[in-house]
């Protein structure tokens, strides 16, 4: 009965940790940003499971309870997919999941490509006083104030980076790798020819370098190109693989992204929430308004690698549903490139 029902429960709970992975973004913007209380305040104010009494205003209660519906709404709602769709494999999902996650990666490709080579360039003019004639007065001073700079020409490109994603669907990481390269020759060249050097160089290597090890790790699973340092699994056949490897995405690899997740998030002054809300930057004079994105790429790296985890680990309970020889199964990354070359073991 459990076998029977095993692909039901796993697409379930796959699209319950999508879910929440994104209602818990959703609940960490409304309270932080839009000071509205979130489901917890509500239970501090009732006093539920043993907490602290700590009242909230009248509005506040309504809004709470807004909030809470609505997630359980959305959660209900997801689930509820899952039931009517019952007849999708668990194969359709892991590639559904798999192309969500690179969806994020690209959006994060550009945003970091735009907002650094935009970024750059103010900071550039602004140091060697070029900024100003070009731009006025008051606009030269409002683009020296991080928050302005953030809300007025960093957030307008992020934007426009969710549609380039959607519309340029084939990006490579060798682009971001030459970048980096290049602007780190730069950097040698302007030093040793000329005898120049200013911080936003610096701070655009490091703005590049960060988003090219972070938003790569993803898709390196994917393709299975992270290190394995075991002696043992690499001669498992493929039904005991995908026994391990489902046990390592379910208490290993989502449990890390959470950790992270709550960890970087759990707070107003948290290591990721504390410079997304203040527009940190770094102390250098005239360099890039960026450091406090650079905090965000770790909500991308945790949230593409937990996607990818639960696209994973459908694709081997798969594995261990189907009833082939190892040698007719597909690769996770021949399923997900869409590869031919091997026989489908799906059907579940």
């Amino acid at each position: 009965m459990i076998k029977k029902n095993l692909p039901l429960i796993t697409r379930g709970f796959a699209y319950a940790m999508i879910s929440g992975v994104f209602l818990y973004l959703i609940n960490n913007y409304l309270v932080y940003w839009q000071e509205m209380p979130g489901p917890y305040a509500l239970v501090v104010h009732y006093g539920w499971f043993g907490l602290e009494v700590e009242a909230l205003d009248e509005s506040k209660i309504g809004q709470g309870w807004g909030q809470l519906i609505f997630y359980l709404l959305l959660l209900f709602a997801s689930l509820a997919y899952v039931v009517r769709t019952r007849a999708r494999t668990l194969e359709q999902d892991s590639i559904r999941f798999a192309r969500l996650s690179a969806y994020i990666v690209r959006f994060a490709f550009w945003s970091v490509t735009l907002v650094g080579s935009v970024d750059m360039l103010i900071s550039f003019l602004r140091v060697e006083n070029i900024l100003e004639p070009i731009t006025g007065e008051w606009l030269n001073q409002q683009l020296g104030r991080p928050i302005f700079r953030g809300t007025y020409v960093h957030y307008p490109l992020i934007v426009g980076s969710l549609f380039l994603a959607a519309w340029l669907k084939h990006i490579s990481f060798a682009w971001l790798t030459l970048m980096c390269v290049l602007a780190e020759f730069l950097i040698v060249i302007t030093r040793f020819v000329f005898s120049y050097e200013q911080a936003y160089m610096g701070d655009l290597v490091r703005f590049w370098y960060a988003a090219l090890f972070l938003f790569a790790a993803s898709h390196t699973l994917v393709e299975e190109g992270h290190v394995r340092v075991d002696v043992l699994y690499a001669g498992f056949r493929r039904r005991k693989k995908a026994v391990f490897d489902s046990i390592g995405s379910l208490f290993l690899g989502m449990p890390i992204c959470w950790v992270i997740l709550m960890h970087g998030m759990g707070g107003r002054g948290n290591s990721i929430n504390s410079p997304l809300l203040s527009f940190e930057v770094s102390q250098s004079g005239y360099g890039m308004y960026v450091k406090y994105i650079m905090a965000g790429f770790l909500i991308i790296f945790s949230v593409t690698m937990l996607i990818q985890f639960v696209s994973y680990l459908l694709f081997n309970v798969n594995q261990l549903l189907s009833h082939g020889r190892d040698e007719e199964h597909q690769t996770y990354f021949q399923l997900i490139s869409g590869d031919k070359s091997a026989a489908s073991g799906g059907g579940h």
